[in-house]
């Protein structure tokens, strides 16, 4: 490119992009065919002069996607951006973001949605506009009653998507995880909740995250675990907790006693789904997140873009 075209395509671009100006109108402001300043904005792009940011949570990432939908038979996948000075709340709230755009960009909508709960969940119950569905009958999926004095999330999670989506919510009245067995077994067996599991295991789309194996984690905020538990099962190697539920890096229960107790879906009817969202962010959870999208546990993952990179390095 001369000197004078190299001008002319600096002036036509901002023109274009800075003016708004249609190509027509630049043919007019400068003398020159609409095929003419055609030629000349491509080559701009071709010189480097235009650089084009697109600033929605999932831009310049869809290599990342098409990547990791292909290395790991994922039907979708959503990538965010990330940083290495984000902070993990703040990384959570855009990767929840995120799952809300794309669970409002279904269509069609799902009509029965089974949902996990804990802090990312609630993200997204937060993050999602009103009216992103219409009449959604939103499941619990595993139990959520709190066992001491602090409030779980559980139940205002399905409520608040649910009446977002112009819904219902099935609650499950159960603690996640019983004392003992023969307790949970009585109580699934129960009508009402034997009718909440059902509708579990029917729901047509599933959304869930999967917490850390550490003091950390809301089964320990809600009373359920205590430290020595989870010292225990890290010591068997357990390195996820999928819906209540501990796994190790193969994606095989950890400790059957404590899964005899669980009340809630099983792993299996969640990896048998046609549609199950993870929603998984951060660097603490890089191993949880290889976990579930290498086992099979979920069809569409969304997840940061550092998170994504891991993923897809630490598979060649």
């Amino acid at each position: 490119m001369n000197a004078d075209d190299e001008l002319l395509a600096v002036k036509a671009a901002e023109l274009y992009y800075e003016d708004d100006k249609t190509q027509d109108e630049i043919g007019a402001l400068l003398h020159l065919t609409r095929w003419k300043v055609g030629r000349l904005l491509n080559q701009a792009k071709q010189e480097g002069f235009i650089r084009i940011e697109i600033v929605h949570p999932r831009a310049r990432k869809l290599p990342l996607e098409r990547e990791l939908r292909a290395r790991f038979g994922l039907i979708d996948a959503v990538v965010v951006p990330s940083s290495d000075s984000d902070d993990e709340p703040e990384l959570r709230a855009r990767v929840a973001s995120g799952a809300a755009a794309y669970l409002t960009s279904l269509r069609p909508a799902p009509r029965t949605l089974g949902v996990s709960w804990g802090r990312t969940m609630h993200d997204v119950a937060m993050s999602l506009p009103e009216g992103w569905a219409r009449g959604v009958s939103v499941i619990q999926i595993n139990g959520g009653v709190s066992l001491n004095k602090r409030a779980s999330s559980a139940a205002n999670t399905a409520v608040s998507i649910a009446q977002k989506g112009g819904g219902s919510a099935t609650l499950l009245p159960s603690p996640a995880i019983l004392q003992e067995a023969a307790t949970k077994r009585a109580i699934e067996n129960d009508r009402t909740v034997r009718a909440v599991l059902d509708a579990a295991a029917s729901a047509s789309t599933y959304l869930f995250s999967a917490g850390a194996v550490d003091t950390k984690s809301v089964l320990v905020e809600s009373g359920y675990l205590s430290s020595a538990d989870v010292t225990a099962l890290i010591s068997k190697g357990a390195v996820a907790d999928v819906i209540g539920r501990f796994i190790d890096a193969d994606g095989n229960i950890i400790d059957h006693s404590l899964n005899e107790r669980t009340l809630g879906l099983s792993i299996d009817a969640l990896r048998a789904s046609n549609s199950a969202i993870a929603v998984i962010a951060g660097e603490s959870k890089h191993e949880i997140c290889r976990t579930v999208v290498s086992n099979g546990l979920c069809t569409v993952l969304v997840t940061d873009q550092n998170t994504a990179t891991y993923l897809l390095e630490s598979q060649r």
